[in-house]
């Protein structure tokens, strides 16, 4: 039986993906050989890989003057590799939880940090507003959707200098200005395909502002711009995985269809959490996260939480145990989650609501 799949990551898909991959596992296309087995170098894959740039090109309107990238190591690489190509005298960052933290440690190790502004303070149940992005900055770094506490940036910001944005977990829900961006990046698993796979989609003038000498080959944005992606064996299967969901996406309608969809989920669900007696979101309303839904039982409930647990198990619900850094509940509804398993999770907590409160 084909379970509710609500995992921060590895993210659901949708039964064309999985079936189109699985296909090509097989037989890619009528090669006689795997989407494994296949040469990164032969038209076969290349076909593949120049179509997948097409659609995310087409998909979130790419401006001229950008490149997309498919390279390895996760967003988490690219924590290093931003700082290490970019930070000239000084990098600014946004603080909104554990992976823009992540994204900070790793370039303190390269130069100044500025950290603008954080929402520390209060757990990283909001996104910080009114800070100042310094103009001398090489550039400025955002996380849009913090998947562990549930928080999202919905507007493109304006920005003085360079903006980078770590779009893992929200990439393809809703239009983006592309043209406000340096740098867009994020790990395919959490909204665009399985993992093993990173996507970069970078302006080339930015490429320009690099003067440190002493970056190892593969850690050089330009090396894999010249190459393609190819300066190694790129993620084949991976990738031909990414190129099914933006063919999916494409065939539903787009982003507008995304955002949509998105808001929908969304609306369900927080509707639900905000009527209830037992459950609670953690999250401030204004900065809610319409992928990482995430709420908590009261306080007089929490002894609860595993039978809560046990009764979505038995619905075939899978994936929202918070994560173990903060506890409580997380439901994560990405682009290929259907609204009729929000709606079965909405009901299943309601049931269980009933059996506990007489």
């Amino acid at each position: 039986m084909r379970k509710h799949i609500f995992n921060a990551g590895p993210c659901v898909l949708a039964d064309s993906v999985r079936e189109n991959t699985a296909k090509a596992v097989l037989e890619l296309e009528n090669t006689g050989m795997s989407i494994m087995e296949v040469s990164h170098r032969s038209k076969d894959f290349e076909a593949v890989i120049n179509e997948t740039i097409d659609l995310f090109k087409e998909i979130l309107e790419i401006p001229d003057g950008y490149s997309v990238l498919f390279l390895g190591g996760g967003a988490s690489l690219q924590f290093a590799m931003i700082p290490f190509n970019f930070l000239n005298k000084k990098a600014a960052y946004l603080n909104t939880g554990t992976w823009a933290k992540g994204a900070i440690k790793e370039a303190k190790l390269f130069g100044e940090v500025d950290v603008v502004a954080t929402s520390e303070d209060k757990n990283f149940s909001y996104i910080p507003k009114g800070y100042t992005i310094p103009s001398d900055a090489d550039y400025f770094h955002i996380t849009t959707n913090n998947t562990i506490v549930g928080t999202e940036i919905l507007k493109d910001i304006d920005c003085p200098v360079p903006l980078i944005a770590d779009m893992s977990s929200d990439i393809l829900s809703r239009p983006v200005d592309v043209s406000k961006y340096a740098m867009i990046y994020g790990g395919a698993q959490k909204n665009m395909g399985p993992a093993g796979v990173t996507v970069v989609i970078i302006r080339n003038d930015l490429l320009e502002k690099v003067t440190r000498t002493n970056i190892p080959t593969m850690l050089k944005y330009q090396i894999h711009v010249d190459n393609g992606s190819m300066k190694n064996t790129p993620p084949c299967t991976a990738i031909f995985a990414v190129r099914e969901v933006l063919r999916w996406v494409k065939k539903m309608g787009g982003l507008k269809e995304m955002d949509r969809r998105a808001q929908a989920k969304a609306d369900l669900l927080y509707n639900a959490i905000d009527q209830s007696k037992v459950f609670v979101g953690t999250a401030a309303k204004e900065d809610r996260s319409r992928m990482n839904i995430c709420f908590v039982m009261k306080d007089e409930y929490k002894d609860k939480e595993a039978d809560f647990m046990e009764l979505t198990k038995s619905k075939g619900i899978a994936g929202i145990k918070g994560h173990r850094s903060v506890g409580g509940f997380r439901a994560s509804c990405y682009n290929a989650l259907e609204i009729e398993s929000v709606q079965l999770l909405v009901d299943t907590m309601r049931e269980f609501e009933k059996s506990i409160i007489k």
